[in-house]
């Protein structure tokens, strides 16, 4: 649905606004008023409210680095319009006072503030962490499987398609990061068979730097909670790094400050880092590009297939020296943590 600027007009007089004029930036209006700038959020009206609730609790906990939600004079935080749901917040100007990296280190310091004050235990089952283990590994085995059968079909080609070609090339540390992420997997399930509880955490569910936005006062805030619930801090970290690594390769030294930073303020414990390092780890991507092209008829896209395979393989060795690099300060601090034995 289009809303037009009198439907923009008579929303924010809901808030005992005047509207002066409106600019659209995707799905947020930018509205200006007879007292100020603000910023209309439109949302689809089937995902309901329930992020409202999250951001409500992180108050009540403390945590206030959230860029607010206004109430409208009849006391709502959202406003129902045919099939969407709009929410008002103040328009800040997202100024950086620093570089990229600073930025992606003030998020990260946020997002584990976040985690600290909403972190709760919760009951898990022996036989909870048990079907989780074997469903996890039923599945990544399966994708072993068929992708040896896959470099199998491809050598008794008499000549081998470009990408059955490249991934041939690539199979052997495909299979290394797939055997990788099931080592560290069957490590986690030996290190909580004991474990009757887990941590979860209020997530943000959609983290990126658009959705850290720095006020005149070049404090930072988060925004755009729509897809917040509870779960594992990991639900954060993974989709973010999923797509900060999805580069040509280089040392990516900065996403390990990142993290650094993270974990100095919301440190792991031994076997979230485990499971954490081991969904990183896993290269299902390429598993699930691969399939597509070999399930694909012959009128299929070659070079199409060819780039996705390359920028995947690429995102992977991106990966693997983050994970490298994060394994090897999980040794060095088990070490220093073992007592010497007599």
């Amino acid at each position: 649905m289009t809303f037009t600027n009198e439907d923009i007009s008579r929303l924010i007089y809901h808030y005992g606004l005047s509207m002066n004029f409106v600019e659209k930036h995707g799905r947020v209006y930018k509205v200006y008023t007879n007292k100020g700038e603000f910023a209309l959020k439109e949302m689809e009206a089937n995902k309901g409210i329930d992020f409202l609730h999250y951001v409500q609790h992180l108050y009540q906990k403390g945590y206030n680095r959230i860029v607010p939600i206004y109430p409208a004079l009849d006391g709502r935080y959202a406003i129902l319009e045919g099939n969407s749901l709009f929410y008002l917040m103040p328009w800040l100007e997202n100024k950086e006072r620093e570089g990229r990296i600073q930025k992606h280190k003030d998020l990260f310091r946020e997002l584990a503030r976040l985690h600290t004050l909403s972190v709760r235990e919760i009951p898990v089952t022996k036989e909870m962490r048990e079907e989780h283990y074997e469903q996890t590994t039923a599945r990544w085995e399966n994708e072993q499987e068929a992708l040896l059968a896959f470099v199998e079909r491809s050598e008794r080609t008499v000549y081998m398609s470009p990408f059955q070609l490249l991934f041939c090339t690539f199979y052997t540390e495909i299979n290394g990061a797939e055997r990788f992420a099931l080592n560290k997997l069957k490590e986690w399930q030996e290190a909580t068979s004991e474990e009757t509880k887990a941590r979860s955490v209020i997530i943000h569910g959609k983290l990126s730097n658009e959705h850290f936005l720095y006020d005149e006062n070049g404090l930072g805030f988060f925004t755009n909670f729509e897809q917040s619930q509870i779960a594992s801090p990991i639900h954060d970290l993974l989709p973010f790094l999923d797509r900060t690594l999805s580069t040509q390769p280089k040392k990516f030294d900065e996403s390990l400050e990142w993290l650094d930073t993270y974990f100095r303020h919301f440190p792991f414990k031994k076997e979230e880092m485990l499971l954490f390092l081991s969904y990183l780890a896993h290269p299902g991507a390429i598993f699930r590009v691969v399939e597509r092209y070999f399930s694909t008829g012959k009128e299929k896209n070659e070079m199409k297939f060819v780039n996705q395979l390359q920028h995947l393989y690429w995102r992977m060795k991106n990966t693997e020296y983050v994970v490298v690099k994060l394994e090897e300060k999980e040794r060095l601090k088990n070490e220093q943590q073992t007592p010497p034995s007599n």
